[in-house]
């Protein structure tokens, strides 16, 4: 299935992991962790197909899908049916079966159109035939595309919506091996559930990058942890919760192993100290020392904890009592209607939450909000004083050809290069990773760094497309914290529930009939569901 053997993984200068080696075979459903920035997307990405950084030997038995972060975009005109159908190869096979089906009903020379016919029908049925457009229809209502969205194009769902498609089809796939990224990205809570299910039962190898700590306790049956501070790859051949307690008993153990040998040691060198003061017993208080070194030497010190990301957000400017609002906003993309005649006010300080299902319009009226995009209908109304920060879930705010460092100073041109870099180390960005293009970075490190570049704006008002989304569970911590203390506005789209609680909305506007109202305990159910 896959065997890589003596890789060593390098960005830049940088070497990620060195010397791995592992075998994932069928029925293998790995957990690949660790912090955000750890390279867990950049080895997901040399296992689909080397990266020129990438030495050693990686094997690959039997066919291989890759779901990434940010999937490639596919042909905007592509139904989502065909879309899905594609991964078999089933979109053409249907494509020449309807093709051979019009030409009999056109009366076309009788033996030639019977031919091709034929022809298409063997390859359609060899593919699966009905039978796999079935299974296809079943795996996109699983993750929550609804049947009315299979005749549409692609480029007319929104980002949630085509991550749905992508992931539908990996799934339908039926690879030999999956690497799937962060597949739980914009899953309302029904189709979390439906992929733990399919991927338990999955018969192929699995390697699984998520932060959904239920996902992989459900799921995972081997654990991989990266240490980026060794540049290593633990391999663990063991249940999700069977690795948290083995890891808690080991950090338990090298405390106490740690905690002996430097207490010995100290006594050795307290003893050595009070001998060197005579000639007889000189020789004798150096052997003491060297002792009490390997001791010391031959434990293995006591972890330090991992950094976490200082995250701030920014110190609102001034504003008027309402500035920001919205009258009778409609939005279309070709024939597909997302927002009309939506109403909204956001107060100085209020605190409003988004909801509605995938392909309501949440994203479309953040952008229309923010400027990104034009309403077709309707005006956004801005008040005295309105600062906006935008945070996109699709990290649009950010150009990927620039560097870390340069995106940082284009979102705050008033620091100088010295109070960019103090701001990039606070998120995490130190060294060479200032200098890095932003496009390299995991998605994780992307959402850090456009929060970063919130930080010195202003903004009295804070408009954010799912804030959590791919962050590891330190720093996801420290974003609800600063959801919870940011004195400004927010009108923010989330489909966490523990950012809902940090934010404490005092209203909710729920899409697509853009109902708004004061908040209550009765909205919190479609927050999972949305």
């Amino acid at each position: 299935m896959l065997s890589v053997r003596d890789v060593d993984l390098c960005v830049g200068a940088r070497t990620l992991l060195s010397g791995i080696s592992f075998h994932v075979g069928p029925g293998d459903r790995v957990g690949l962790v660790g912090r955000n920035g750890a390279g867990k997307s950049t080895l997901l990405k040399t296992l689909a197909g080397p990266a020129p950084s990438a030495t050693g030997t990686i094997t690959r038995t039997g066919s291989l899908g890759h779901l990434a972060q940010d999937p490639a975009a596919a042909d905007p005109a592509a139904t989502v049916t065909d879309r899905i159908l594609s991964a078999r190869g089933l979109d053409e096979a249907v494509r020449a079966l309807r093709a051979a089906e019009a030409a009999l009903e056109r009366g076309a020379d009788e033996r030639s159109a019977l031919a091709a016919y034929a022809r298409a029908d063997d390859a359609f049925q060899a593919r699966g035939g009905y039978a796999a457009e079935a299974e296809a229809a079943r795996v996109a209502a699983g993750l929550g595309l609804p049947e009315r969205v299979l005749g549409q194009a692609v480029g007319e769902l929104s980002g949630g919506q085509r991550r749905r498609v992508e992931l539908a089809r990996m799934l339908f796939s039926r690879h030999d091996t999956l690497l799937l990224d962060e597949p739980t990205n914009h899953l309302d809570r029904d189709s979390v559930e439906w992929l733990r299910g399919f991927l338990r039962t999955y018969p192929g190898g699995v390697v699984l990058v998520s932060h959904d700590v239920d996902l992989l306790g459900d799921v995972v049956n081997r654990v991989f942890h990266l240490d980026p501070a060794r540049a290593a790859l633990d391999v663990h051949n063991t249940t999700w919760p069977a690795y948290l307690a083995q890891r808690a008993a080991d950090e338990r153990r090298r405390t106490r192993e740690r905690a002996n040998a430097e207490r010995k040691a100290t006594a050795l060198r307290t003893q050595a100290d009070r001998m060197r003061a005579h000639v007889a017993t000189a020789t004798a208080a150096k052997n003491m020392a060297r002792r009490a070194d390997r001791l010391l030497a031959g434990t293995e010190p006591t972890r330090r904890g991992e950094k976490v990301a200082r995250i701030r957000l920014p110190e609102p400017a001034p504003c008027g009592r309402m500035p920001l609002g919205a009258v009778s906003l409609a939005k279309s993309y070709g024939t597909l209607r997302v927002l009309h005649g939506v109403d909204l006010a956001v107060d100085r300080g209020s605190r409003l939450v988004v909801l509605g299902f995938n392909g309501a319009g949440k994203t479309t009226l953040l952008r229309l909000l923010a400027g990104r995009e034009t309403p077709d209908a309707g005006r956004v109304v801005r008040g005295h004083g309105l600062r906006i920060g935008y945070f996109g879930q699709e990290h649009d705010t950010l150009d990927g050809e620039s560097t870390v460092r340069e995106n940082l100073a284009a979102a705050a041109p008033g620091l100088t290069d010295g109070e960019v870099r103090r701001v990039l180390g606070s998120f995490l960005f130190s060294g060479d990773d200032a200098d890095k293009p932003a496009k390299v970075l995991s998605g994780g490190e992307k959402t850090r760094l456009a929060l970063a570049g919130l930080v010195h704006s202003g903004a009295n008002v804070l408009l954010l497309d799912e804030p959590t989304n791919n962050l590891d569970p330190a720093s996801r911590d420290e974003v609800l914290a600063a959801l919870g203390t940011y004195p400004g506005a927010i009108v923010m789209v989330t489909h966490d529930e523990g950012a809902l609680d940090a934010l404490r909305p005092d209203r909710v506007l729920v899409l697509p009939d853009g109902t708004e109202d004061l908040w209550s305990t009765e909205y919190r159910e479609l927050v999972s569901l949305a």
